[in-house]
């Protein structure tokens, strides 16, 4: 059994095909660690149309989702240990401790909201979270679920081929990651800094947090504020 099983439900499920299948997400799958699948709402829809959204009530632009195909899909799919997402920009911030908690479920359910959002019954009726990726708006949910699951995969044990690669992740700490290099130690005259050649662990460790620092406060320093 996957260690984490994920239901996508969106109206734009070819957007998720190619992302689902390729790198860390794909060898995960093979593995059996996670479990994807992704679900076209339109398939819970009921009348011959296939009709997912309508006119908002009090007037306004736009369209919104139906209630009644979102309200199925979810209460098919759900289990009794899920957790039942919805993206949205004015959901909570996504952060690394946010996708840290989330890697520990067992089932998650993420719905990718379209037009001008969802009818407000499924949001206070099916819906558990509501996380946001950033302070803008997208065409639709479905790319922000891609983001959320791959950032939660990285958690998930055996996920990554380098467990250590979380530890040096950036934000991971509050902080920004420091500057890497690989061979040749010297290209076009610039050279690799001699503390990471010299083979002294602690003198490394030592550099790469003050590089950090350093990183974060030219270019994130209200990370450092926080």
């Amino acid at each position: 059994m996957a260690t984490l099983k994920v239901d996508f439900l969106t109206l734009f499920p070819k957007m998720l095909d190619g992302f689902l299948s390729e790198s860390m997400l794909g060898r995960a799958q093979k593995n059996g660690i996670l479990e994807l699948a992704v679900h076209n709402i339109r398939d819970w829809a009921k009348d011959k149309h296939k009709i997912t959204d309508d006119r908002p009530f009090g007037g306004g632009p736009g369209m919104l989702m139906k209630p009644e195909p979102v309200f199925s899909a979810i209460e098919e799919l759900q289990s009794p240990e899920c957790v039942r997402i919805y993206m949205c920009p004015d959901g909570e911030r996504l952060t690394p401790q946010i996708a840290a908690e989330l890697s520990k479920a067992k089932h998650l359910i993420i719905l990718s909201g379209h037009y001008e959002g969802i009818d407000e019954r499924i949001r206070e009726c099916v819906i558990d979270r509501e996380i946001s990726i950033g302070d803008y708006v997208l065409t639709n949910g479905t790319l922000p679920a891609a983001v959320l699951v791959d950032t939660v995969a990285r958690y998930v044990p055996g996920v990554l081929g380098e467990e250590n690669s979380l530890t040096y992740d950036s934000f991971n700490d509050n902080l920004l990651s420091f500057p890497q290099y690989t061979r040749p130690a010297e290209f076009r005259g610039m050279k690799v800094p001699e503390v990471l050649t010299a083979g002294n662990h602690g003198e490394i460790e030592k550099w790469r947090r003050q590089k950090q620092l350093e990183r974060t406060a030219k270019k994130r320093p209200d990370i450092l504020k926080q």
